[in-house]
């Protein structure tokens, strides 16, 4: 059963205004004083109010709608998570409202306003951390919360995912065993889970006696950077053996500036990715890569969140799937 939310009239019986004020200050702040306007606002973050865009009827039931936030809608890894959630959630008769927020955590607290403001009957979350006024949200939504992708940090409610730090650890652990001893890690788009497979990538380094050296770019991944990145490492790094990519575009635009740049890959360089694109695994050679089950996380998801909504107890709070190391050809 969904929590009473705060309403218009609890801010305006807090500030001693009329409904009607709030409500005019909420929509054009300018309509009214500034330390009225001051008071409104500090109130309605206090208790985490939540406009409502749907009819009365929906905010005393079930609106059969589940809310998406995802950091990408173009980003492949995303794609197969959304058509896992919809393989469930479409047949059990719920529509899925998507909103993206760029890897942006206070896009994601805006989009997320707007997500809660339609009643959504639970919602779906691409990154562990959040915005105070977000966690406050979605406290006082009380409906059911999955986050997907990582189960190394302790979630909200509950977690559908792998662990980054254990997946990266692995994959370059397996590149130092078959005698790479210069690594170097190329992080992108510098999120969450990116900085998890770094402390991982460090952590495989420092227990072989090895330096770790990490090359940043803050840029949205992409063939080009990676193959950017491959350029930097020639001029600064010209005795890597290795190179562990945060994500498969990059190690795939690596291994493009390895063949203009007349690189013998596995032989000079060894290239490993993460996620296990269809790009690289249909590439010859074969892109090492970890592999992960990114549909079967949307799947059990919406499985475990469906379940949460039709009043299940909250069992397991962290599912991990795990992931596959694939050498492929590159290593």
């Amino acid at each position: 059963m969904k929590k009473k939310r705060p309403t218009l009239q609890d801010i305006a019986d807090r500030v001693g205004a009329t409904k009607m004020t709030v409500s005019r200050c909420l929509r054009d702040p300018e309509t009214v004083s500034e330390g009225l306007r001051e008071q409104i606002f500090s109130v309605a973050e206090q208790v985490g109010y939540i406009p409502n865009r749907a009819p009365d009827l929906l905010s005393r039931a079930t609106s059969h709608s589940i809310g998406v936030l995802v950091p990408s809608l173009t980003n492949q890894v995303f794609a197969d998570v959304i058509v896992g959630i919809e393989a469930l959630t479409e047949p059990a008769g719920y529509h899925l409202m998507l909103s993206h927020y760029g890897y942006s955590p206070e896009l994601e607290e805006r989009s997320l306003a707007s997500l809660l403001s339609y009643n959504v009957d639970g919602v779906i979350l691409s990154d562990r951390y959040h915005t105070a006024r977000s966690l406050r949200m979605l406290e006082t939504a009380g409906i059911p919360i999955v986050e997907i992708m990582d189960t190394h940090r302790p979630p909200l409610q509950q977690a559908v995912g792998y662990d980054n730090v254990s997946a990266a650890f692995d994959m370059v652990s397996e590149m130092i065993r078959r005698g790479r001893r210069q690594v170097i890690y190329l992080a992108v788009r510098l999120d969450e889970r990116t900085r998890q497979r770094e402390k991982g990538y460090r952590d495989a380094m420092q227990a072989n006696g090895l330096p770790p050296v990490t090359l940043y770019s803050s840029q949205r991944s992409s063939y080009s950077v990676g193959a950017a990145l491959m350029q930097e490492i020639q001029c600064d790094y010209p005795h890597a053996d290795g190179i562990f990519c945060t994500n498969d575009d990059v190690a795939v635009g690596a291994y493009f500036e390895c063949l203009r740049q007349g690189i013998s890959v596995p032989g000079k360089m060894a290239i490993a990715g993460f996620h296990g694109h269809d790009v690289g695994q249909a590439m010859t050679p074969r892109l090492a890569s970890v592999i992960t089950p990114r549909q079967a996380i949307g799947e059990e998801a919406a499985k475990v969140l469906l379940s949460r909504i039709h009043g299940e107890a909250l069992e397991q709070r962290v599912l991990d799937l795990g992931y596959r190391i694939e050498a492929g050809k590159t290593l």
